[in-house]
């Protein structure tokens, strides 16, 4: 019976830095990705969030539709989908399904299922589609996924995602790191990165 993997979009499978370009256009600010060091972006635009929360809801569909895809993810993706069943979840709104699934068929990503959950919380779909294994890239997230559901979390390597990660959390750098450790977790090996 195939594995069931429990896949991040925003930041995981699209490049991390997808979002910089954007608010330093809206914002007038000169942003580098490395200065992103925690995942709300609110501080970082000087704006009231009311004004953020607005501007993002009404620049989502752009963002998402021009994000890129990261280095590595779609080989990975497809050899995957010969072992696994590929389950991609997110925090984007329900309401940008058309637009996510036009983005995976634009950049040619198979995938089983997209669920759009529409928050941050993604425990009752990782435990909903009984995933073996998630893939994601916000810490508080990979730590919650790993803790509530047992399963391994591997984390997406970023400059806002530094806090210490528990044992069930597996930090990499890239899609090739997370494919190295997943063909060893698959074999049944004890897995590492090198």
């Amino acid at each position: 019976m195939k594995k069931r993997f429990g896949i991040d979009i925003d930041g995981t499978v699209t490049r991390p830095d997808s979002m910089v370009p954007f608010l330093n256009k809206a914002f007038q600010l000169n942003l580098a990705y490395e200065d992103i060091t925690e995942y709300d972006l609110l501080p970082f635009v000087n704006v009231p969030k009311e004004d953020f929360t607005k501007w993002f809801i009404e620049t989502e569909p752009l963002i998402y539709s021009e994000s890129l895809l990261a280095e590595g993810a779609k080989d990975v993706l497809e050899k995957w989908t010969e072992q696994a069943n590929l389950y991609f979840i997110s925090a984007r709104s329900s309401r940008l399904l058309d637009v996510t699934k036009n983005w995976f068929t634009s950049n040619q990503v198979l995938y089983d299922h997209i669920e759009l959950v529409g928050s941050h919380d993604k425990i009752a779909a990782a435990k909903k589609f009984e995933v073996d294994l998630f893939l994601e890239d916000k810490h508080d997230n990979a730590v919650a996924i790993s803790e509530e559901c047992k399963i391994p979390v591997i984390l997406f390597n970023t400059p806002y995602n530094q806090d210490p990660v528990p044992e069930r959390v597996i930090r990499v750098n890239n899609w090739q790191e997370a494919s190295a450790w997943v063909n060893q977790w698959m074999s049944g090996k004890p897995a590492t990165i090198k």
